[in-house]
């Protein structure tokens, strides 16, 4: 195994959690204000709805087939499903939500730079996650393609014990389990830990806010004047 290697799998994912974790809370700390999607709705609503939707539905579906299918160990999910016949479902339900995605994002991202008033609304951070990730979107669909080469699911059980070892401290065998996969399952890999350093900087910390405290507000009493 090589260091470099070493470095980027097995080191730089505690490295992207640690500024993850410890910069989102020094933001939520000490600029609150800032914690927010910074929705620019009101700027221009045409199209938003169907964008937003497309986008965030999609997200939450890859995000939730990622964990699923990284995390749940073979032992588990082979009463249920074999290994390749996971990774077919894999391609089909991520291709589906990753289409999606794209489609979402495309009209999100072409709406901020090209609608004047929105534009100027947009800080550099807005616009800057965005394109990553619409590229970390394009990498994970080059992926199928990809992974219709081997369906035997070898690929798929490399980068579940990358991540199985990674949560488990074991960055080592996290890293020797990665390293023979091809270029693009690593780009996509490491792509996604840098999602997690922009994290703390970006607009996707309204990922984390739950307003569950709104559930046990009191109620406001609003009168009509006059």
């Amino acid at each position: 195994m090589s260091n470099f290697n070493f470095l980027l799998y097995g080191v730089y994912p505690y490295i992207a959690l640690a500024v993850c974790i410890i910069g989102s809370w020094a933001r939520f700390d000490l600029s609150q204000y800032t914690w927010k999607a910074h929705s620019s709705q009101l700027m221009q609503t045409q199209g938003m709805r169907m964008a937003s939707n497309l986008f965030h539905v999609g997200i939450l579906l890859i995000l939730g087939g990622h964990f699923v299918g990284l995390l749940v160990p073979e032992s588990i999910y082979h009463h249920v499903i074999s290994t390749s016949g996971k990774q077919l479902v894999a391609m089909i339900v991520g291709g589906i939500a990753g289409l999606m995605c794209l489609v979402g994002l495309v009209m999100l991202l072409h709406r901020r730079l090209t609608n004047p008033r929105v534009r100027a609304q947009s800080s550099f951070s807005d616009i800057m996650i965005l394109w990553v990730l619409l590229a970390q979107l394009l990498l994970g669909l080059a992926t199928i393609p990809a992974s219709a080469g081997h369906m035997d699911g070898s690929v798929m059980v490399m980068l579940a014990n990358w991540a199985q070892y990674t949560v488990t401290f074991q960055p080592v065998m996290a890293a020797a389990s990665i390293e023979p996969v091809s270029l693009v399952y690593k780009l996509h890999v490491f792509l996604g830990l840098t999602l997690f350093v922009l994290f703390p900087f970006t607009r996707l910390v309204h990922i984390i806010s739950a307003p569950v405290w709104y559930l046990g507000r009191r109620y406001q009493i609003v009168r009509q004047k006059g």
